[in-house]
Parts: structure tokens; sequence; C-alpha cells
């Protein structure tokens, strides 16, 4: 049974190479690990004034840190005009389709826009049966 040692790295390469050189010498062999994507909740807003952004963002990431991108917000203290809820649902959709994993709150929350927002089949089809009521011929009185 033989062991194969790694060559020794030439510290040489480092002192004189641009950067790009050394981090790809460095990653070399390594695989990137799967990383697991979330839609979450992100507070912004100011003290006993919350506002949420709903972000994807890698599990590993702090909750107000970096994400990949934002696809809505949640207001949960709107009043009045205020909108309390947006959502972009063809990337929410998207997301979901590449294995992300939502929060129960906002799991909650896609639930409440996509009750509040017709499917695009649905709203065509809607759109459609009131224009055929509207094309139709009249009837004409003798």
């Amino acid at each position: 049974m033989a062991l194969e040692i790694a060559p020794a790295v030439d510290r040489s390469l480092f002192l004189c190479a641009p950067s790009s050189v050394r981090i790809a010498h460095l990653s070399k062999g390594r695989q990137r690990r799967n990383s697991v994507v979330t839609i979450r909740l992100a507070r912004h807003g100011g003290k006993k004034n919350p506002f949420y952004h709903i972000t994807v963002a890698e599990k590993r990431a702090k909750r107000d840190g970096r994400f990949i991108e934002r696809v809505g917000f949640y207001n949960p203290i709107s009043r009045g005009e205020g909108e309390r809820l947006r959502l972009n649902l063809e990337r929410v959709d998207h997301w979901l389709a590449m294995g992300a994993q939502p929060t129960a709150r906002v799991a909650q929350l896609i639930g409440q826009w996509r009750k509040r927002v017709p499917v695009a089949g649905e709203q065509a089809k809607a759109s459609n049966e009131s224009t055929a009521t509207d094309e139709a011929p009249a009837v004409e009185s003798a």
C-alpha cells in the first residue's frame, strides 16, 4: 500500500505571482460545497419600527448580511394606504424550483400573496371572458 505525498508548494510563487494565480493554486483540487439556499426575512427599519426585506440568501450568511437576491418586502405595521406586502412571485417560484427553503413566516407570506394575486393563466381567462361579453352584438329592437 503506497501513500502519495503531496508535492511541496513553491513559496516563490506567492511572492511574485498575481493574486489570481495564487487563488487558483490554492483552490486547485477543492470542490465547491453545495450551499443551502433559503428565502427569509432581513430586518431593516428602526427601533420599534420593523421593516423586512424578503431575501434569498445562503443559510450560513448572517440574517441581515449578504444575500443573493431581494424578492420583496414585508411591512408589518403599515397603516392606511401603505403597502403591507409585495413579492415577485416569478422569482420566488424560480428559487423554490432551484431548491431554496422558505422559513415558516416567509411560507405564510407567500401563501397570502398567492391568494391576493391571481395566477397569470386565470387572469388571462378572466380578461377574455370580460372582453367577450363587451363585444357581444347588441339586440336591435323592431
